[in-house]
């Protein structure tokens, strides 16, 4: 099937939809249903719940960051393979948006109040990444995801043995970011500058400190 050319205006208009979608509704889900699944919701402490929500919180931002990185550089790719990949990624991470704000509502907490300046940064970087060109766009991409699974790591060591809902979430999140970093490397990402990383690294613990609180 012969694939549809957009004018700038509908581009525009579609990312101001997703951005949209992404901070004030529902997201776009894929096919997949939410691994909590049937997972019984277990006895936690008041002090617990609070903590669980705030690091499903802080999750929920990273997918509201993902959402931004991956529209810009989808907007910006020169590949049509990569854009389309990049395309996939993005709707698999609008999976993780939906089961992440499913679980801070189980546990009794909020979203972030910086949902949209998070947004807004991240996809001007993955603007300015795309248009870098499509190797380095997808080094980008495979370092953050590189980065999410030590995330998600530690957050799962956070998580208790009993809490199965919340860890059957970060379990499937961790494996398809895993995924998502090998698809972007087989795509012809490239490796990072270590500046660029540590950055990256540093405005993460900015991400995670602020949103945790607000």
């Amino acid at each position: 099937m012969e694939r549809r050319h957009f004018s700038p205006t509908d581009t525009l208009l579609m990312n101001v939809d997703q951005a949209l979608r992404t901070l004030f509704g529902r997201p776009q889900v894929t096919e997949r249903a939410n691994p909590a699944g049937q997972a019984p919701e277990t006895e936690l402490s008041d002090d617990q719940r609070d903590h669980i929500a705030r690091l499903m919180r802080i999750n929920h931002t990273g997918e509201v960051c993902a959402q931004g990185l991956y529209q810009g550089q989808a907007l910006t790719a020169r590949d049509p393979i990569v854009r389309k990949s990049m395309e996939r990624s993005a709707a698999e991470e609008n999976d993780h948006l939906d089961w992440c704000e499913q679980r801070v509502e189980e546990l009794g907490g909020r979203l972030s109040l910086l949902n949209p300046l998070w947004y807004a940064g991240s996809f001007a970087l993955g603007t300015v990444a795309g248009i870098a060109g499509d190797k380095w766009s997808l080094g980008f991409v495979a370092e953050t995801e590189n980065q999410v699974e030590g995330h998600l790591d530690e957050h799962l060591q956070q998580v208790p043995a009993e809490d199965l809902r919340t860890r059957a979430i970060l379990e499937q999140m961790k494996a398809d970011e895993i995924e998502h970093g090998k698809k972007a490397l087989d795509h012809g990402g490239t490796r990072l500058p270590a500046p660029v990383r540590a950055l990256m690294r540093l405005t993460a613990k900015v991400m995670t400190k602020s949103v945790y609180r607000v």
